[in-house]
């Protein structure tokens, strides 16, 4: 499998695609991750937005490729007011904190990853009506395409 990173942001479906996958090395999660925080950087004050992590097919080369993107999501989505799920597994995520950079924040979140074990048990524990963990990239990007944002509660 090929190396492959991106991050894009459609405006017109609040959507932002993020995508790493292949036998990546410390510096392709660099890169990827610096992409990443550029695209949500740029996004007007105010936005509202969700989110497809395609990690389909990941495969990091070694154990420093593999710490240098597993906080990466759960690190910059926090800024966005929100947070993932699975941080419930770890103790030291209790004092993370969730802030609203520029009022900008993600509703809504896809997880994809070919483990179907580990995503399944995610899905099971942790899946909720605005985001899901699943192991097939078209079923992934269906419904995070298909999800409208919540009514606010009243």
């Amino acid at each position: 499998m090929e190396i492959e990173f991106y991050t894009k942001w459609e405006k017109d479906s609040n959507l932002i695609t993020t995508r790493l996958t292949g036998p990546i090395s410390e510096a392709d999660a660099t890169a990827w991750a610096k992409d990443l925080t550029q695209v949500l950087q740029a996004l007007p004050e105010g936005t509202k937005f969700k989110i497809f992590v395609n990690f389909f097919g990941l495969n990091p080369s070694s154990v420093n490729a593999h710490k240098s993107y597993r906080n990466v999501m759960p690190l910059l989505l926090s800024e966005y007011g929100w947070r993932i799920g699975y941080l419930d597994l770890f103790e030291e995520a209790n004092g993370l904190k969730i802030t609203s950079e520029k009022g900008i924040q993600c509703y809504a979140a896809v997880h994809c990853h070919h483990d179907s074990y580990k995503i399944q048990e995610y899905e099971k524990r942790f899946g909720k009506e605005n985001e899901h963990f699943y192991d097939d990239p078209i079923v992934s990007e269906q419904w995070i395409r298909n999800f409208k944002m919540l009514d606010p509660v009243r």
